[in-house]
């Protein structure tokens, strides 16, 4: 049984609550690590909604979700990938998609630099773009399944039977071509096939499946759709077991929670900030497989802004954060250094505050454009643009070690 405290961490809200606390003192000039400069918000919104006017001039902006990936380049490589799965229903075709949708989010951290996956016409495709294409490819060649009759899905044995050496031969890994984390890839992959076995009542059982999720949600649906929040909580309770062992509390690994010396300091769960980044970003991938099924999802910007190097690297080269100490963007910080945690928490709360100035440089409103798409049109996009302004690789402007499960 999930302790309250432990539920509690898992909430969006207390997501929110929890980085907007650290905002608050931001203000006051009360964090250790960062200085905000709240005059410099007008000139990122304007940078952003420039961004999506750039982008998406008609303003029919998508989800920030994994499936903008898989058409980089203008290509629909998932639509070449489903024609041969003619004739199945929308249920079986769901299932099969969430089985793509979640392996290729969990494989997507951070690549590093000097990455890249080669297509055979010669597309040469690296970071984000590249790992989503090269998880698509490992996908459609049935590195998952572990049968060879049906290798468009994914499941427990085949996971479970995954190594690092075949992955890495999927993702063209070689001396020359260095992906950060790959051991840490694989072995979180292990690890997801060990956790569908673990939870039948979620990923079903002939065979447990990613894509058991389908039935599972459907069935929480009611007549008028499903809340985000619910796809959330069902993403962190299936795939609480895979997470690298990090904090503990009540027997329970956090997964993406780390610690801040400011946050919360009146409990419960003192100390404690949860980013969930990964499988909030899985989330708004499954909404749009959902909502394509038949199942609207409510309320979706109960989830929050996503904490990565993109969105984050905004508010830093855009001047809206600035170091105390200039010395920290010369190093490589550990994920769970109190800077890279603060850092994380800033973007979270002033991803709100900027889509609140994007929506109304736009004159739309969240039903219109929720934070979902404000990420894709967007801050997103944005902080890769502004990147490659001010850095000649494009790099985020402050370094983290990824252990491939977090950025």
């Amino acid at each position: 049984m999930t302790s309250e405290a432990v539920a509690l961490l898992r909430r969006p809200g207390t997501i929110r609550s929890r980085c907007h606390g650290l905002l608050r003192l931001a203000e006051a000039d009360r964090l250790p690590f960062f200085r905000f400069d709240p005059g410099r918000m007008p000139a990122a919104a304007d940078y952003v909604t420039d961004t999506i006017r750039r982008n998406y001039p008609d303003l029919r902006i998508p989800y920030h979700a994994r499936w903008r990936h898989f058409a980089v380049g203008g290509v629909d490589r998932w639509n070449a990938v489903a024609r041969r799965l003619e004739g199945e229903d929308a249920a079986a075709l769901a299932r099969r998609r969430i089985d793509l949708c979640v392996v290729s989010v969990l494989l997507d951290a951070g690549a590093g630099p000097d990455w890249f996956f080669h297509e055979p016409d010669g597309t040469r495709l690296g970071r984000s773009e590249g790992l989503g294409v090269a998880s698509l490819h490992a996908f459609a060649a049935g590195l998952f399944s572990s049968a060879p009759d049906d290798p468009l899905r994914v499941d427990a044995d085949g996971l479970e039977a995954l190594t690092a050496a075949a992955l890495g031969e999927a993702f063209q890994v070689g001396p020359g071509n260095p992906l950060t984390g790959l051991e840490g890839r694989a072995a979180l992959l292990r690890n997801l096939g060990a956790a569908l076995r673990s939870a039948p009542a979620l990923f079903g059982t002939q065979p447990p499946r990613p894509g058991g999720l389908f039935g599972h949600l459907r069935a929480q649906a009611t007549p008028w759709g499903l809340p985000a929040a619910v796809i959330l909580d069902a993403v962190l309770t299936g795939l609480a077991p895979i997470w690298p062992a990090r904090l503990m509390l009540d027997g329970e690994n956090l997964g993406d929670v780390w610690r801040h010396p400011l946050a919360a300091p009146e409990g419960p769960a003192p100390g404690l900030v949860p980013f969930h980044k990964l499988s909030q970003w899985l989330s708004y991938s499954l909404a749009e497989v959902l909502e394509e099924a038949g199942i609207p999802v409510l309320a979706l910007d109960e989830l929050t802004g996503l904490p990565e190097y993109r969105n984050g690297g905004l508010f830093l080269d855009l001047g809206v954060l600035r170091l105390r100490d200039r010395a920290l963007a010369t190093t490589t910080l550990p994920v769970g250094h109190a800077a890279v945690v603060e850092w994380r928490a800033l973007t979270v709360a002033l991803l709100d505050r900027l889509a609140d100035g994007v929506r109304a440089r736009l004159e739309l409103d969240a039903d219109a454009l929720p934070l979902a798409r404000v990420l894709e049109g967007g801050s997103w996009a944005a902080g890769r643009r502004v990147a490659r302004e001010m850095r000649p690789d494009g790099g985020p402007p402050l370094q983290v070690a990824s252990d491939g499960t977090v950025f």
